[in-house]
């Protein structure tokens, strides 16, 4: 009579081989790639199972996709550090951790006070399949109509309060470190088209909110 494989037990933890750091589920993790020439692989753990003597940890894995591995490729406004979430899920060896890292949202990613060699950010989810985005559509600033890109420096207008980049309005990055104020030339026409209506000394420019401008995402097939 053939023997029963033994079942696979739950683990609720991993130490990484060598080091004391220890993972458990929804820690993301960087995994060493198949070509050394390659940069590692990032993926989130979903799940951590050891054989049924205990000789041997793999861990499930949800993998993030960087830009350059998508369907459309990497874009202007993607950012060095930016990852996208993917529904391709995979079984990996354990010793193919090489370490963790930290994969934050968009938001919480333009707070931090330096990024690390370990920090990371995602603002789309990716399907592998199709090189569709959710969302699908990205928020867009400046007159060049870009998403934003957290590795570029830009320049909010006091005004309006949309974001600029210095060469889409004629000035340097040097001349916007320097700067105490900001206002877009949109800004500036208005208020002096205020003026000259008004015949009276300008106001103080009104703080608008106007609607954030959105543009769909598209891909290169």
């Amino acid at each position: 009579m053939a023997k029963s494989k033994p079942m696979k037990k739950v683990l609720d933890s991993y130490t990484i081989k060598g080091t004391d750091k220890v993972v458990k589920v929804g820690d993301c993790v960087v995994l060493r790639a198949e070509d050394a020439q390659k940069p590692p692989y990032i993926a989130r753990v979903e799940k951590i199972e050891a054989d049924g003597r205990g000789n041997h940890v793999k861990v499930r894995v949800r993998w993030y996709y960087r830009p350059e591995e998508s369907i459309g490729g990497r874009r202007q406004f993607h950012g060095a550090k930016e990852l996208f979430l993917s529904d391709h899920f995979d079984e990996q060896s354990a010793d193919t951790i090489e370490g963790k890292c930290s994969v934050h949202t968009f938001k919480n990613y333009t707070k931090l006070d330096s990024v690390g060699s370990e920090d990371y950010f995602c603002r789309f989810e990716y399907n592998a399949a199709t090189g569709g985005f959710t969302p699908d559509r990205v928020a867009v600033h400046c007159k060049c109509e870009m998403p934003y890109n957290p590795d570029v420096l830009m320049a909010q207008c006091e005004a309006c309060k949309d974001w600029f980049h210095p060469p889409c309005v004629n000035l340097t990055t040097e001349q916007v470190k320097k700067m105490d104020h900001f206002f877009c030339s949109d800004c500036i026409k208005e208020d002096d088209m205020k003026l000259r209506n008004s015949g009276k000394d300008s106001p103080p420019l009104e703080q608008k909110h106007p609607e954030t401008k959105r543009r769909k995402l598209h891909h290169k097939k």
